[in-house]
C-alpha cells in the first residue's frame, strides 16, 4: 500500500476519535458534576467494574485514580459472582463501564454492585439498559460510530471512556488540592519520585568528604585534591566553610613564580563557594548546577560542612 494511503487511514482514525472527544466535551454537564461530588464524599474506595475492552479501560483508570489520591480497585464483571464481590464495602462507590450495558456479565453483576456499594455510577452509551436504570448517576459515553469501518472493534468508544475517566480523576485531583509532591509519594522509585522527593544528602558520600584548614601547606592541598573524587577540597575553620580549592585554582598557583614552600590553603582558595543545605531537594541542586555552570556544590548541615554533591551523580540518576 502506498505511503500516502497509509497516512490517510491513520489520520482518518484520529479524526474520528477527536470528533467523538469533542462531542463528549460539548455534552459534559450536571451528571459529571454529580459524579465528582459523590466521589469527593466517598468514605471508602472506588470500585471500577467492566468486561472485555471496558475492563482494560477500568484497570487503567484504577491506576490513574490511585496515583492521584483517590483509592480505587478493579472488579472484573465475569469474576464478580465467583468470590470477587467481597472487595466491595458499603462505603465504596462502584463505577461500572459498559458501552452497551447489555452484556450478560454486566447484567448479572449490576444488582450486586447496586446492593453492596453506597452508590452506583454508570459509564455507558445506552441509557435504556439495566445498568443505566440501576445507576445513581449516568455518564454518557455515546459515540456515533467506531473508527473501525465495520463499526465493530471498540475504538472511539474506549477512547471516550478513557477520556471521561481521566477527566474525573484530574478534576478530583484539582478539587482536592493534590500537589506534585503528593503525586510523587506514590511514585518514589521512578524519575518523578527522584525529582520531587530525593534530598541532596542522599547523593553525598561521607567517605569522600575532602577538607583542609586555612593554614594547610601546598602538599596537604595536593594530597586532599588527589584523594578526592570530586576535583575539589573544602577549607573549614571552626567547622564552618570559608572557601574551596579546585584543580583549576591549584594549576593557576603552580603556574606562577612563587615559593611553593610558603604557600598555604588561604592563599589559594576561592571564597564564597556555592553551597546548598543537605535537606534541600536534589532537583534544586541540579538547577543550581545548570544556572551557575559548575560541577560541584558544597553541602551544609546548617552552618557545618556536610560533604560534596557532584553534577555527574545526578546525571547518572536521571536528572536532566
Amino acid at each position: 500500500m502506498e505511503k500516502h494511503k497509509i497516512l490517510e487511514l491513520g489520520k482518518n482514525t484520529l479524526s474520528l476519535e477527536i470528533k467523538e472527544l469533542n462531542s463528549l466535551n460539548d455534552r459534559l454537564g450536571e451528571d459529571f458534576v454529580e459524579a465528582v461530588n459523590l466521589i469527593l464524599g466517598c468514605e471508602g474506595k472506588i470500585i471500577f467494574c467492566g468486561v472485555g475492552k471496558s475492563a482494560h479501560i477500568a484497570n487503567k483508570l484504577v491506576a490513574t485514580f490511585n496515583s492521584t489520591g483517590t483509592p480505587a480497585q478493579f472488579l472484573h464483571a465475569a469474576e464478580a459472582k465467583h468470590g470477587d464481590l467481597g472487595v466491595i464495602r458499603s462505603e465504596d462507590i462502584a463505577i461500572c463501564i459498559s458501552n452497551s450495558g447489555t452484556s450478560m456479565e454486566i447484567q448479572e453483576v449490576v444488582p450486586y454492585l447496586k446492593k453492596y456499594s453506597s452508590r452506583l455510577i454508570a459509564m455507558t452509551s445506552n441509557k435504556n439498559c439495566l445498568l443505566a436504570e440501576q445507576a445513581d448517576v449516568i455518564l454518557d459515553t455515546k459515540v456515533d460510530k467506531e473508527a473501525d469501518p465495520n463499526n465493530l472493534a471498540p475504538t472511539t468508544s474506549t477512547i471516550v471512556q478513557l477520556a471521561l475517566g481521566d477527566a474525573l480523576a484530574i478534576t478530583l485531583l484539582q478539587v482536592k488540592g493534590f500537589k506534585s509532591e503528593d503525586f510523587a509519594k506514590f511514585h518514589p522509585g521512578g524519575a518523578l519520585g527522584k525529582n520531587l522527593l530525593w534530598k541532596v544528602e542522599q547523593f553525598v558520600k561521607q567517605i569522600h568528604k575532602p577538607q583542609i584548614c586555612l593554614n594547610s601547606h601546598l602538599k596537604e592541598v595536593i594530597n586532599s585534591l588527589t584523594s578526592s573524587s570530586h576535583g575539589i577540597t573544602v577549607i573549614v575553620d571552626n567547622e564552618k566553610v570559608v572557601g574551596v580549592i579546585t584543580d583549576g585554582d591549584l594549576r593557576r598557583v603552580l603556574s606562577k613564580d612563587v615559593d611553593y614552600n610558603k604557600i598555604t590553603a588561604k592563599e589559594i582558595m576561592s571564597v564564597h563557594p556555592k553551597t546548598i543545605q543537605k535537606d534541600e531537594l536534589a532537583s534544586v541542586a541540579f538547577t543550581q548546577f545548570k544556572d551557575n555552570q559548575i560541577g560541584q556544590l558544597v553541602v551544609l548541615d546548617g552552618e557545618k560542612y556536610f560533604g560534596i554533591i557532584d553534577l555527574h551523580v545526578l546525571l547518572e540518576n536521571g536528572y536532566k
